[in-house]
């Protein structure tokens, strides 16, 4: 029963990888994994967890910036598909790690997620068919058979308009959901405690516990803002797509627009980190109020945690010659 629940555990948290992860390759940042942070910089990351004996384990890695390997990586849009697909790579990777470590009993050999490559793939699958029946199909679904209910929304504009509010309510009852259980709430106060100590890092600050609890839960570049700039792009772009073409025309043509509007949201939040009195900045502003449900005030062990994954990545990210880029 406790293994089970313990997968239930890293299976929801997949779930909610792209909310969870924050940061882009130029810049250090993270993602929250159960009982832990992962913290990467732009040659490096590294996983701290807490074991059911409350001992920090850790787990670091070198990694390669996508924009150096291949320089049409690094293109505008581009950048934002690439970048997001090796975030989503490693944040599976560290919340397999932390699911491992937290199914650890005291005196008795760790258990594990299965790790083999078919495991890994279905469990890959199983993701990405969730996230496209969950926020692709129910929503065009829904939005159809509200036309048998008013015949308004069979025109392009309300047609669109109520499958963006459908998918946006979707969304925001499953992260309501989820915070409402125990083990992911905490998940989303190691999420909080790793936005503090990114803060904290960007502002020049030591790392310790009283200078990173000053700051706030809420950063700009958090996959929260992300996910709701990708609907709320997703509403504008879908207008382009004719509400007389089949409903299964309709759902394959959201589904290869994807990679653009995730691209255009990429950038969007960019920008918008930068320049923060800039028009676009009023786009992430629904990502910033949804993250004071994705992230909670964490406690100082669990901020401990997230230092001590930054301090590790940019030990590593020193010895592999790094040079920071900070927004």
């Amino acid at each position: 029963m406790r293994s089970q629940r313990h997968w239930f555990r890293f299976m929801t948290a997949v779930q909610l990888l792209p909310a969870l992860e924050s940061g882009e390759e130029t810049l250090v940042g993270g993602q929250a994994v159960l009982e832990g942070v992962m913290m990467r910089s732009p040659h490096a990351f590294s996983i701290a967890v807490r074991n059911p004996q409350k001992q920090v384990v850790h787990h670091t890695e070198p990694i390669e910036r996508l924009s150096e390997k291949h320089k049409w990586m690094g293109w505008p849009f581009l950048r934002g598909v690439m970048t997001l697909g090796q975030a989503i790579a490693l944040g599976f990777k560290a919340l397999k790690f932390s699911a491992n470590v937290a199914l650890a009993e005291e005196g008795e050999e760790q258990k594990s997620i299965e790790s083999n490559g078919w495991a890994m793939a279905l469990n890959v699958i199983l993701s990405l068919g969730f996230f496209i029946f969950m926020y692709k199909f129910l929503p065009l679904l829904g939005a159809k058979e509200l036309k048998h209910v008013n015949p308004v929304f069979g025109h392009q504009i309300w047609f669109n308009v109520a499958d963006g509010v459908i998918r946006i309510a979707i969304f925001l009852l499953f992260i309501w959901a989820t915070s409402l259980m125990k083990d992911l709430h905490r998940v989303y106060e190691y999420h909080g405690a790793e936005h503090k100590t990114v803060f904290a890092f960007e502002n020049h600050d030591p790392l310790t516990n009283a200078e990173v609890q000053k700051y706030s839960t809420y950063h700009p570049r958090c996959g929260t803002s992300f996910l709701m700039t990708v609907m709320l792009i997703s509403m504008v772009v879908y207008l382009f797509i004719p509400v007389s073409w089949p409903l299964w025309g309709r759902f394959l043509m959201r589904v290869a627009l994807l990679p653009f509007i995730a691209g255009t949201s990429y950038e969007i939040i960019r920008f918008a980190a930068k320049r923060k009195n800039a028009l676009f900045t009023l786009l992430t502003l629904p990502g910033m109020w949804l993250q004071r449900i994705t992230t909670q005030p964490p406690d100082d062990s669990q901020v401990e945690c997230a230092i001590s994954a930054l301090d590790q990545a940019m030990e590593l990210e020193k010895q592999r010659g790094g040079e920071l880029v900070i927004g």
